[in-house]
């Protein structure tokens, strides 16, 4: 266990910098919380969060060039990357390892407690709690070696989290969520209730999260291998970035990903959270979902968002192909000529574009 946080440690020394110091704020701030076993609303001091950091990132500098550590598990030593390995060491125990790379490959590794397993759509699913070791990321879903995880922790810390600081422009989803969960009322937030009602809101909406797996794992269009090429040749880039929005709306709009079951199961508040929390280039590739949403809540009619899906998806579908068509010729090509041509058949049609080099 000690290796498994040594290792996390590691990654956060290696890798914090891939993050805006605001983004990097919340994250420690979090990790913080979770080392110190606070609740989601529980806020730290702000002199002693301080200290903190600051005691982080004297122990980061002291790491540098430190390699991440073999784990020792049932008496073998194992590479902390192979996953399936660990796993089966630790058959019996109730505990999952998890090992991976995140956002701009960034290394993840967590040990947690497995508290169900479930099924859907012929996907393995595998629901954690409390967590013996993690790093700054803690992705809280994630699809490890064909399963589904979902670490519960981490999604408690990102419902708090998003609903404190959400957008104006989501306001109308959020208020109509939190109202259906009774914790809203005459336009306030009842914030002792929302303590109340957060574990019975991860619980209920957690397909949400789930559904959405389930579509990256089934859309075909944009593979795991194409984008894996172009977060490793590119990490960090607005490549990756653009390819990594549309996978999850390609994943999102999958016939059986998250938007098809909220209106098989008529999921309206997951409807409004999935709303709230679509930010960022992925708001900008689905264009469609909020004038069907203003028309879903007139008059309840789902084929809104049905024909938003189907829409949304089709016009998407062109994006997956050129990037999984322009990712097959990294490594033939100059950089250059990859990014140019990425630049005008996806970026161009998005009205974007690319960051220029400082």
């Amino acid at each position: 266990m000690q290796d498994i946080q040594r290792n996390c440690d590691i990654s956060d020394a290696l890798d914090h910098d891939i993050y805006s110091m605001c983004t990097m704020v919340l994250k420690l701030r979090n990790l913080y919380k979770w080392e110190r076993g606070l609740q989601p609303w529980e806020e730290p001091e702000s002199a002693d969060l301080l200290d903190w950091i600051d005691m982080k990132e004297h122990s980061w500098a002291g790491m540098a060039g430190e390699s991440f550590r073999r784990l020792s598990v049932s008496g073998k030593a194992l590479d902390p990357l192979a996953v399936e390995e660990v796993n089966a060491a630790l058959d019996g125990s109730g505990l999952v390892y998890g090992a991976g790379y995140g956002r701009s490959m960034k290394t993840v590794f967590f040990l947690a407690e497995e508290i169900e397993a479930r099924s859907r759509e012929g996907c393995p699913i595998r629901i954690l709690g409390r967590e013996w070791a993690r790093e700054m990321a803690s992705p809280f879903a994630m699809v490890q070696d064909g399963q589904i995880i979902i670490r519960r922790d981490s999604l408690r810390y990102f419902f708090w989290d998003q609903i404190q600081d959400v957008r104006s422009s989501c306001r109308d989803s959020l208020q109509y969520a939190l109202r259906s969960y009774g914790v809203y009322k005459d336009g306030v937030l009842d914030r002792e209730g929302f303590k109340l009602s957060l574990d019975r809101m991860v619980d209920q909406e957690m397909n949400l999260f789930i559904y959405h797996e389930i579509g990256e794992i089934l859309q075909t269009e944009l593979d795991a291998a194409s984008l894996q090429g172009v977060i490793g040749h590119f990490p960090g880039s607005a490549f990756e970035f653009v390819s990594r929005a549309v996978k999850d709306i390609m994943a999102d709009t999958d016939p059986r990903g998250p938007l098809a079951y909220m209106a098989g199961e008529e999921r309206d508040t997951s409807l409004a959270f999935y709303l709230t929390f679509l930010d960022g280039l992925r708001d900008r590739l689905f264009p469609e979902i909020r004038p069907a949403w203003q028309q879903f809540q007139a008059d309840r009619d789902w084929a809104h968002i049905e024909e938003a899906r189907r829409s949304c998806r089709s016009r998407n579908q062109r994006l997956a192909e050129e990037i999984r068509t322009i990712s097959r010729t990294i490594g033939d090509e100059p950089d250059e000529v990859i990014l140019s041509r990425f630049d005008g058949r996806v970026l161009a049609p998005l009205g974007l574009e690319r960051p220029k080099e400082t």
